[in-house]
């Protein structure tokens, strides 16, 4: 799909990310596709903060998939930033065109640009497909992830 575009999120996209979060295997137990309060003040918590940005990829005037983007900084490697992607969605009707690899090169390019030594993200272990994918962007698999839930 060549004619997709990466532009930070409006509050008007809301509903369509929320849509592609709950599109989802897991996101389906997490996440429901309904504007509430809860959304409201994390999308406007993510645009007031300078380090984060949510981008949607849009083609056509619809939107085909988001990703979150949050720099942060650090002392190690001599105090360098680093990108962190993260809920990566592609909408299911146009996933396997193209859209997601074209959203994380661009990712990509824009830690470059902002001087970024290092890009990472984190990927659920059941996702083996997203697993692939990324190792075929030149992702390694470096570290094992912990969560705790609260």
């Amino acid at each position: 799909m060549s004619d997709v575009i990466f532009r930070v999120a409006a509050r008007v996209d809301l509903p369509a990310v929320l849509d592609l979060l709950a599109d989802d295997v897991l996101g389906r137990s997490r996440d429901v596709g309904m504007v509430d309060a809860r959304y409201e003040r994390a999308f406007a918590d993510i645009t007031a903060d300078p380090r984060n940005d949510l981008v949607v990829a849009e083609a056509g005037g619809e939107v085909l998939g988001c990703m979150q983007l949050t720099y942060i900084p650090g002392l190690g490697r001599h105090g360098a930033e680093r990108l962190l992607i993260e809920s990566v969605r592609v909408r299911s009707d146009v996933r396997g065109q193209g859209v997601g690899r074209q959203m994380m090169v661009w990712a990509v390019d824009q830690a470059r640009a902002h001087g970024c030594a290092l890009v990472q993200l984190t990927t659920d272990k059941s996702r083996h497909e997203a697993h692939r994918f990324y190792l075929s962007l030149g992702f390694v698999a470096s570290h094992e992830g912990m969560k705790l839930a609260l």
